[in-house]
């Protein structure tokens, strides 16, 4: 993560323009430089990838190939088989042209020199006496160079270096015979392989990476702040806004509502406010908070996650109350029902149209499985009119102000605020008997969203604090004596 532009001194270099116009006759303010810019970059950069690996343990880096139907896919398959056909032609000639398979042993040497690790002593010793280029140089001027025994010596090399997920596709190599095709999957699979490496190291740095991480991402951070200090404009906004959602609520949950009568806002209290918004975060918003931006995708997910929850919640809680809870008693009907609402539903919030027919879909769903499960016991049929009015409540759950559905958010967002509340060391709340039957799930989301949350406010507690004593505290108060809250 760290190299060298980490080190690089503040004065612009001399061999780089500077983008900077003090008289900007376009009216535009002055742009940073260019050394500035790439330094910005590379320290967004690191932060970004050094957040990844500690807070998903399942980091792993890809090889990046473009799709084949894609026009990069395309182009890079064009030039990649004029290559290897311009190989396979300067080889075929009589005398065969060995210049760009030399080329390609060297770098297979270097890609095999990477894979190595300090105590491979004997093997780096024997790898330069092998592949030794100026030795190879001389055979190809005597056209005595033979492809197949360095080849074989390559694939010994890295049966030995790499990963036992990686055994079957070094041994199809010894099955080659034309020397193009065995080049050109030799590189195919040293490719592979360094992946393999670099992820290896970073599950190996992990646990170190965790101790320092906080503190890593906080000095990365303010390196951005001190070069762009206005990367804190949306964090303040968002905090703004969750204060003002907390004053009310405190004055609304005051006895004898007044100005002076609001109660005291705290700021832990408003920062959960704001951590809570994040989840029904407006897509359309662009003013995201920078704090949490690295985080955007976790959280956008559990907030679809969140929605998907609340509406399951609210299906099961109808059905309940028409069916009785004798139905809800037999054995598997709850997770067979779950499942099945679980997919109708899925991919179905991001437009109100898309969740109405969703919706006709689940009570369709589940008036035929509560109908079989009575049938299938011996019990009396539903009746008609409980049916139509099933259906209808279920339909009915597409609009945002929807009684059952507003009930069951508010108890989701209790919740899962509590849970943030108490702190990742204590145990979770106790649940709403209408969340029950989602208990396993709605517990799994708030431990992740308050895994997020938390190393959020460890590491960015320090930016936060005086923008909320800013919010909470403003100098007008201080000054007048009205600092109520």
């Amino acid at each position: 993560m760290p190299n060298q532009r980490d080190e690089a001194p503040d004065d612009s270099p001399g061999d780089l323009p500077c983008l900077e116009k003090l008289d900007s006759p376009t009216g535009s303010p002055p742009t940073a430089s260019l050394s500035g810019l790439m330094e910005l970059e590379n320290c967004v950069s690191n932060l970004s990838l050094a957040h990844e690996i500690v807070v998903n343990k399942d980091f792993r880096f890809k090889s990046n190939s473009p799709p084949s139907e894609s026009l990069e896919g395309r182009v890079s398959e064009i030039v990649h088989r004029a290559f290897w056909d311009s190989l396979r032609e300067q080889l075929n000639s009589d005398p065969p042209n060995y210049d760009h398979a030399v080329i390609l042993l060297q770098e297979v040497k270097t890609m095999l020199q990477s894979l190595l690790l300090p105590g491979h002593v004997r093997l780096r010793s024997q790898l330069d006496e092998v592949l030794d280029m100026d030795l190879i140089q001389q055979e190809v001027d005597h056209g005595a160079l033979d492809l197949h025994r360095l080849a074989g010596y390559v694939i010994s090399t890295m049966a030995s270096l790499c990963a036992p997920v990686r055994d079957p596709e070094v041994r199809a190599l010894r099955d080659l015979r034309d020397p193009v095709e065995l080049l050109r999957e030799i590189f195919r699979v040293l490719g592979l392989m360094k992946t393999d490496m670099v992820n290896f190291t970073i599950q190996s740095l992990r646990p170190h990476l965790l101790q320092q991480a906080a503190q890593y991402e906080r000095a990365k951070f303010q390196q951005i702040l001190d070069k762009q200090p206005a990367s804190l404009d949306n964090t303040t906004a968002w905090l703004q806004a969750a204060e003002s959602e907390e004053a009310l609520a405190v004055r609304s949950r005051s006895e004898s509502p007044g100005p002076d009568s609001r109660g005291p806002v705290s700021a832990s209290a408003v920062l959960i406010r704001a951590y809570m918004r994040l989840l029904h975060w407006d897509p359309q918003d662009q003013k995201y908070p920078e704090t949490v931006l690295m985080d955007r995708a976790r959280l956008d997910a559990l907030g679809r996650r969140l929605e998907t929850l609340v509406l399951e919640a609210s299906v099961l809680l109808l059905t309940k109350a028409q069916c009785g809870g004798a139905v809800f008693s037999l054995q598997g009907f709850v997770g067979k029902l779950r499942q099945s609402v679980t997919a109708l539903l899925e991919g179905s919030h991001t437009r109100d149209a898309d969740l109405k027919g969703a919706l006709l879909g689940v009570g369709e769903t589940v008036l035929k499985q509560v109908t079989e499960a009575v049938s299938n016991h011996g019990g009396a049929a539903l009746p008609q009119e409980s049916q139509d009015l099933l259906r209808g409540q279920i339909s009915d759950l597409w609009k945002h102000n929807n009684p059952v559905r507003t009930l069951i958010g508010e108890r989701v967002q209790g919740f899962l605020q509590a849970m943030l509340e108490g702190g990742p060391a204590k145990r979770s709340p106790e649940l709403p008997a209408a969340l029950r039957l989602v208990s396993a799930e709605l517990a799994e989301l708030g431990t992740a969203f308050g895994r997020i949350t938390h190393f959020n406010r460890t590491v960015f507690g320090p930016f936060y604090a005086p923008i909320l004593r800013k919010i909470l505290f403003p100098p007008g108060d201080a000054e007048t004596g009205e600092d109520s809250r």
